[in-house]
């Protein structure tokens, strides 16, 4: 009932807004400094000075979140206004004149920064916020040269406890300014009410009300909306300055959604990977798995040639190691080669190792994921990845979710979902098991034969979404799940462009292996065909702990990846290659939008790219690739996909009708039985969920926080 009456007041709400925009939506014409502007009736102040290039300092205001008008540092004049007025919550009115350089403003803020000051610590030369940190950068600028502050006449400094937010994020809350940011984006963003404040004024505290963690999948955030010191990222911690680190634009390669990061390090060591802006795809929000499994590229590493014989490695030089993986190619037979590409591979290996197996006489280059429903719609981009930009979610008003979990399998994508949930009020439907979702869904089942249901649930829709996890193609009901889906897509009414259907990858090489020609289903040929002379593992490990070698097998592996794992305990011959941060290269994400990650430290050891290793195999096997340098490869790229050179453009998608007409739907019998499954229901199966952030201790760390934060009372408030 009370969400009926909200949804309710909800809509007049938006009409009452909609109406009002209507009447104001011609601009309004006002007097900034002296100078005559015309900005949009809908501005707030703020606004206005950051359209015009106006600098105006501001702690609390964050254009991604709600306003809150705290730390009153956004202060200006306006004339005919008996007090100075803070620019975040007051809209402009018609022939306003406001003033940012007025001896009134700059005192005002004077006196905000004052008041911050008296109860700010003295630990700048220990805080990790140093030399990027927003209260130190504004005390420079609207800050006084000298400070009233004594002993004699105040109390002393506010003194609060610190305390652990998680394993991940440490609060220093003696630094903490009340800006609520933090409070925000854990009730905005996350979904999560964890976080409020208790108290007023000069003893108001922000935290948890109960004794409980903050664990979300976008925790790392708030230290990155944090103004000051206030909260830390723990596994950073007095790990580097600002100002002695190097960066280097990359992409996160622990899912696939393709966010835009920017890694630091420092003398060839990575030492933290932030959020880097982008729009349409994870505006400025980075999950914590992209964030701190890092320290993963330091463990379990390949560095040098190994030779595994009998029960110990021997170490080689690349001279004999590469003969050795020549005699082993040239021994087998073209048809008995398999080639199995892993989760971060780039484009540029998978268009190198085809290209040189395609010239031996060998087509048999597969991921490890299998998808025998898509039969040939494979072939077609439709039909395996994100047909809508990332951006257009948000304007989504029915969601269908059909065994998968976006929060913890693509957490800023679900991000761009509660956008729709919060603002567009979009109905959420869910087909599969329960999950843990940070909004509102409605439950149609979790049997095959319930998808049925869901064309009663999406009638009416006008932009309708439909999410199909990528484990549901990799069953033997995959071909009946997408039928149903395309046929439920079509009879739904939407705009023209608005593709409703779409299916989400987990693994970042998942699309630009495709797009390569690479084909699905290496596990699935390995059980069919039996015995292969040769495996070639491109860091590939995931289906080798579902799979053993057949009793009197002669087949070799080697293996060629930065990681080693299961792959490289079955491999004969171990050659290391570079991890994401190392060689960096062109990675496709689930949109199949082509992004380009830069290199940021040298490989350790004697580790090489993965591409020039197997470019210097070919030259042993007296293969002749005619590219040699990463700028002739580039041309080879283009020559394969145009979207390989389109970087950073979204492609839409062609032949979607097709999609239905290629599937293969061989069962239908036992539907009602058939249950979905997903990987990533709770929190804990997020941390860990594959080899990569397994090898990482700080997820392993915020894994068994997670399990055993479930078993505590506090768990479901």
């Amino acid at each position: 009932m009370f969400k009926k009456i909200n949804s309710a007041l909800l809509k007049c709400r938006r009409v009452f807004q909609n109406i009002q925009t209507r009447k104001q939506s011609d601009e309004v014409e006002i007097v900034l400094n002296g100078k005559a502007v015309k900005v949009p009736s809908y501005f707030t102040i703020l606004q206005a000075c950051r359209r015009e290039k106006v600098t105006l300092p501001s702690f609390c205001y964050h254009e991604r979140l709600s306003i809150a008008g705290n730390c009153r540092m956004c202060i200006v004049q306006v004339e005919g206004q008996w007090k100075p007025q803070i620019a975040c919550s007051v809209h402009v009115a018609k022939g306003m004149k406001i003033h940012t350089n007025s001896p009134v403003t700059y005192q005002a803020q004077e006196g905000v920064l004052e008041f911050i000051l008296a109860d700010h610590p003295l630990d700048c030369p220990i805080c990790d916020q140093g030399g990027e940190c927003d209260l130190q950068d504004l005390s420079m600028r609207f800050g006084n040269d000298r400070s009233r502050y004594t002993d004699i006449h105040f109390d002393g400094k506010r003194a609060v406890e610190n305390k652990e937010l998680s394993p991940l994020i440490r609060a220093v809350m003696n630094r903490c300014i009340h800006c609520t940011r933090c409070i925000r984006f854990a009730s905005q963003i996350c979904g999560l009410d964890v976080l409020g404040t208790s108290g007023r004024g000069y003893d108001m505290l922000v935290g948890t009300f109960v004794d409980k963690m903050f664990l979300s999948e976008l925790s790392g955030n708030i230290i990155d909306l944090c103004p000051v010191g206030a909260l830390t990222s723990i596994p950073y911690m007095f790990k580097g300055r600002s100002w002695e680190l190097m960066r280097a634009n990359s992409i996160d390669v622990t899912d696939a959604v393709g966010s835009n990061i920017v890694v630091n390090y420092r003398f060839d060591r990575v030492l933290r990977v932030l959020p880097r802006e982008h729009e349409e795809i994870n505006q400025e929000w980075l999950s914590d798995k992209g964030r701190w499994a890092i320290d993963s590229l330091e463990m379990q590493r390949l560095v040098l040639p190994m030779l595994k014989q009998t029960d110990c490695c021997i170490s080689l030089e690349w001279h004999d190691a590469l003969k050795l993986a020549c005699q082993m190619v040239r021994c087998a037979k073209p048809e008995k080669i398999l080639a199995i590409a892993g989760p971060h591979a780039s484009v540029e290996t998978l268009v190198v190792a085809k290209d040189f197996l395609n010239m031996i006489g060998c087509e048999n280059t597969y991921i490890e994921r299998g998808m025998p429903g898509l039969g040939s719609s494979g072939d077609i981009r439709a039909g395996y990845s994100l047909n809508i930009k990332m951006s257009e979610v948000a304007q989504a008003d029915k969601i269908l979710f059909v065994g998968t979990n976006p929060r913890f399998e693509a957490p800023i994508l679900n991000a761009w979902i509660r956008q729709a949930y919060r603002n567009n009020e979009a109905d959420i439907y869910v087909i599969g098991p329960q999950c843990e979702f940070n909004y509102h869904v409605t439950y149609l089942g979790n049997a095959v034969s319930d998808l049925s249901k869901a064309a009663d649930a999406m009638k009416g829709a006008k932009k309708p979404l439909i999410f199909v996890g990528i484990d549901q193609l990799d069953t033997k009901y995959g071909g009946h799940i997408m039928k149903s889906l395309f046929q439920l897509a079509t009879s739904l009414k939407a705009p023209k462009g608005w593709e409703v259907l779409n299916v989400l990858p987990l693994e970042a090489s998942f699309a630009g292996a495709l797009e390569a020609g690479w084909k699905p289903g290496a596990k699935e040929l390995l059980n069919k065909e039996g015995k292969m002379d040769l495996l070639i593992s491109f860091g590939a490990d995931q289906m080798f702990y579902d799979w053993e070698p057949p009793i009197g097998s002669k087949s070799k592996m080697i293996y060629i990846g930065f990681q080693g794992d299961r792959g490289a305990e079955l491999a004969e011959l171990i050659l290391p290659g570079c991890a994401y941060t190392e060689a960096g290269g062109v990675y496709l994400n689930m949109e199949c939008r082509s992004q380009y990650a830069f290199q940021a430290v040298s490989p350790p050891g004697k580790a090489r790219q993965d591409w020039k290793i197997v470019r210097a195999l070919a030259e042993y096997c007296g293969i002749c690739l005619r590219y040699c340098d990463h700028k002739t490869l580039c041309t080879r790229l283009a020559q394969i996909s145009p979207l390989f050179s389109h970087i950073g453009q979204f492609e839409p998608r062609v032949y979607m009708d097709l999609v239905g007409q290629l599937l293969c739907v061989d069962n239908t019998q036992g539907l009602d039985k058939c249950k979905l499954n997903v990987a990533m229901e709770e929190l804990e199966d997020y941390y860990c969920s594959d080899i990569f952030s397994y090898n990482s201790p700080t997820m392993v760390s915020a894994k068994k926080a997670a399990k055993q934060f479930a078993k505590s009372h506090y768990a479901k408030v």
